[in-house]
């Protein structure tokens, strides 16, 4: 007898619209990492210094990125509401308030950046010989943050209005003219470090331009103002401002678990340098799920289906475990080899094999934890979760901060640090499992009060 469809395995019902938003998000996740690899290799041809001068200017637009990341977030758990509830032009309207919150927030942080930016660049510890590298990529590129904010924001709004396709197409046109610019100006034109600089500003600025021609049409079409609203404006500075708190809570875990490792010696701090892109890679994938996440509870919620939104949610996070799972395999399937592309070094090699064992067994519940985080994102509930990342990184610093003083084995020191990550994702898990769980999360309408 066949089974019904909801019942068999990777046919739910939800499963087309989940894997219609992840699948392109996915792509174009990983498409960010992949060109920047290559604006690496082409800076690398400059020499030492100024490839570290890349990594410390990075490292401040890094920063500045993960801080106005709500501008994306926010927008697309309001869009996606107003979508649900049929209220096109009232998330268009909220979509051209987010941009013009973006533009400002682009202005202030060249105001702001380019006076600071020898202070940065000294505060990340850079070497007289980096430092004008790092200075000259970090000045130019601060330039770009406008098109930049407003590419996130811009990314929001489609992803709320359902289109996870744009982003894709407008990521890898970006990414593909950056690395292609990258070369003609720094290969060909001799132009060093400014180059590389001013191919990301002319690679925003094209993005960013097919972001407001996108919202332009649609906004004409809805009948909806291009000229900024005092209201939007607050409620997304409103919005932006919990989840700014998440983005720094978990800035400083991703500091404090460096720092940790740096106290550990030299090989534990480049093993886990890698150990952790590795981490990050994987949390792509988990990550594109989590963003579907936003998408589909906001547009569940804004259409008053709260049993579409338990169901929904429950199997984004079988499809968070289940994708974990995998991970899990995968990475036990290649730990024998993993080192290979990294380093050639004995110590550097044993520490990778033995933090990866760590990585791969903490993949199912990090799978949990991301899916939890993005629902709850898309449900708009930014303040609990500011409040759960914050509680969640003093569960995680004790645990951290104490690794160095144990006086163990160089191995045990970075097993026991990455023991310490798992505790910091076994409480996010535990706190958004706790709310998702009840119902105060599950608010219905249009707007979320």
């Amino acid at each position: 007898m066949r089974r019904p469809l909801s019942a068999a395995p990777f046919r739910h019902r939800h499963d087309r619209e989940i894997f219609a938003l992840a699948i392109p998000t996915f792509f174009a996740l990983v498409s960010e990492p992949l060109f920047l690899l290559t604006d690496s290799a082409i800076v690398g041809t400059l020499g030492t210094e100024a490839l570290a001068g890349l990594g410390i200017a990075g490292q401040v637009l890094l920063t500045l990125v993960a801080v106005c990341v709500f501008l994306a977030y926010g927008t697309t758990a309001a869009v996606s509401r107003k979508f649900g509830a049929g209220d096109i032009p009232g998330g268009i309207r909220d979509g051209i308030d987010g941009l013009w919150l973006a533009v400002l927030l682009g202005i202030a942080a060249i105001v702001i950046g380019w006076p600071l930016g020898p202070a940065m660049v000294d505060l990340l510890g850079a070497s007289p010989e980096v430092a004008p590298h790092a200075l000259t990529y970090l000045r130019i590129s601060l330039l770009s943050t406008p098109f930049l904010l407003i590419v996130m924001a811009g990314t929001g709004v489609l992803r709320g209005l359902q289109d996870a396709r744009t982003p894709l197409a407008v990521a890898v046109a970006s990414y593909v003219a950056n690395a292609v610019l990258c070369a003609i100006l720094v290969l060909v034109l001799d132009q060093g470090m400014a180059g590389s600089a001013w191919a990301t500003v002319l690679a925003q600025g094209g993005g960013a331009f097919w972001y407001v021609a996108a919202m332009v049409r649609r906004a004409r079409a809805a009948g909806v103002s291009l000229a900024p609203t005092a209201a939007g404006l607050r409620a997304s500075a409103s919005a932006g401002f919990a989840l700014f708190l998440r983005s720094v809570s978990m800035r400083v875990v991703a500091l404090v678990t460096v720092a940790v490792a740096a106290r550990l010696g030299d090989a534990p701090v480049a093993a886990h340098q890698v150990s952790h892109n590795i981490w990050a890679l994987l949390v792509f994938a988990l990550d594109a799920i989590a963003i579907a996440g936003q998408s589909i509870v906001g547009r569940y919620l804004g259409a008053g289906d709260v049993q579409g939104t338990r169901d929904a949610t429950r199997r984004m996070v079988e499809w968070g475990v289940m994708t974990g799972l995998a991970f899990t395999v995968l990475v036990l399937v290649i730990l024998p080899w993993a080192w290979i592309p990294f380093t050639s070094d004995p110590e550097v090699r044993a520490l990778i094999t033995a933090s990866l064992v760590v990585v791969a067994l903490l993949q199912p519940l990090s799978g949990v934890t991301m899916v939890l985080d993005g629902v709850l994102m898309g449900a708009g509930d930014q303040r609990y979760l500011a409040w759960a990342s914050l509680w969640t990184m003093l569960v995680f610093l004790p645990f951290a901060l104490v690794v160095p003083s144990l006086g163990t084995t160089p191995v045990w020191g970075l097993i026991g640090l990455w023991g310490a990550y798992g505790v910091w994702i076994l409480a996010r898990a535990v706190a958004l499992g706790h709310r998702a769980r009840g119902g105060a999360w599950l608010v219905t309408g249009a707007t979320r009060p």
